[in-house]
């Protein structure tokens, strides 16, 4: 009881930290406040008697706890979390709020909108106060991290691997790796703890890119303007018609793969326009990419001029190829989600996390349940039960 008090005290104080990122911003960290979280964890990590590296130009914390092991026979392990939150929801001032033994009724969060919350009556839950998103995503996998750790400096008798810790800022809009290095952290194999409903386990993920749609057209007086004007607003609706109105975030599940238009800004003169393009199969995947192209050139066609560019930029790849020579790390955390009192389940990840490229660089990294739910909304939660057993299961996977 005393373990899980100290968790959720952790947790309620890290979310209280703004660390949005912003994916407008060509420095890195995309924001500079990601830093008071970073500096906070590292001051922890060593009262913890880690040692601590922080990269303060790029802030990355990484971190090492010596096994205390003496037969030196087990690996070090390594555990990963992010230190940002979503762009798409403010979170400044987050007001954490706690529902004791939620009993289906409440303010913000409505079974009715949201049926997951069926499985949660009689739990403890913690919301905002619905401004802002929460930070579970990815807080909840930092004060599990964090919390592991503590338990191990309270209880020196128990026999551990040696613990590898790194928290990265800009996960959430894709760069959270980009000055990871892999020679400051000391394992050569890890988990990210930045999954969802306990005992689902994921190894599979997106292949990702993003495409950039700009379209130039010509702006004349509205009085004059008949076969003279080219509204690059109505061209960049006609452009989002040619995509399939079934194959939207909104309308897939599962291993199906969508187009999402992320942001569109435009006028007369000017649009652009940012899709998400996912798919876990890498046929489908490159097929995808050649739609948005063909998409552009029937624009093109249409008016007999080059108005529409359309640019791809890949993102991540899916780890599933990667990780296929290490489905042990799977395994051992079935085992560690059993002994938490779990069910263990895979699920492919509608989304990616830092293990996807990590893994793609050579450090096989499967992602784990932290007990969160309803990421980057106000509708954010996260459950107190469910968040103990991510961190039993933190736990199991580094004795």
């Amino acid at each position: 009881m005393e373990q899980k008090s100290l968790l959720i005290e952790r947790f309620l104080r890290y979310v209280k930290i703004d660390t949005q990122s912003d994916e407008e911003s060509d420095l890195h960290p995309s924001t500079s406040k990601q830093h008071k979280l970073a500096e906070l964890l590292a001051g922890e990590l060593q009262s913890l008697g880690l040692t601590v590296d922080y990269d303060e130009e790029h802030c990355y914390v990484y971190a090492y706890l010596s096994s205390n092991d003496k037969s030196g026979q087990a690996e070090d392990i390594g555990f990963i979390a992010h230190l940002d939150t979503s762009p798409a929801v403010s979170g400044k001032e987050v007001k954490p709020f706690i529902i004791r033994s939620f009993d289906g009724k409440d303010e913000i969060l409505d079974p009715d909108e949201f049926p997951e919350l069926n499985n949660h009556i009689g739990e403890d839950l913690i919301r905002t106060d619905g401004t802002t998103l929460l930070g579970a995503d990815d807080k909840a996998g930092i004060a599990e991290i964090m919390e592991m750790l503590s338990y191990f400096a309270a209880n020196p008798a128990v026999i551990h691997r040696g613990i590898a810790v790194a928290f990265t800022p800009d996960e959430e809009i894709g760069n959270g790796t980009l000055f990871f290095d892999l020679a400051r952290f000391h394992a050569k194999q890890a988990y990210t703890v930045d999954g969802g409903k306990f005992g689902i386990l994921e190894y599979e993920c997106f292949n990702a890119a993003m495409a950039t749609v700009e379209i130039k057209g010509r702006s004349v007086h509205t009085g004059s303007a008949k076969g003279l004007m080219i509204n690059a607003s109505l061209i960049a609706n006609e452009f989002i018609n040619l995509m399939p109105d079934d194959e939207t975030p909104e309308t897939t599940e599962g291993y199906e793969g969508f187009y999402y238009l992320d942001s569109i800004r435009s006028d007369c003169e000017n649009a652009r326009m940012q899709f998400l393009i996912r798919d876990h199969d890498l046929d489908k995947f490159d097929a995808r990419k050649e739609y948005m192209k063909d998409a552009a050139f029937t624009i093109n066609e249409r008016y007999k001029t080059e108005l529409c560019k359309v640019t791809i930029e890949d993102q991540y790849p899916n780890m599933a190829m990667y990780l296929k020579d290490h489905m042990d790390l799977i395994e051992r955390a079935q085992k560690a989600v059993r002994a938490a009192g779990g069910t263990p389940s895979s699920e492919p990840v509608r989304g990616g996390t830092d293990g996807a490229l990590l893994s793609c660089r050579g450090l096989p990294c499967p992602n784990l349940p932290t007990g969160g739910y309803n990421y980057h909304s106000r509708y954010e939660f996260a459950s107190v039960p469910e968040m103990q057993k991510s961190l039993d299961t933190l736990i199991y996977l580094a004795q």
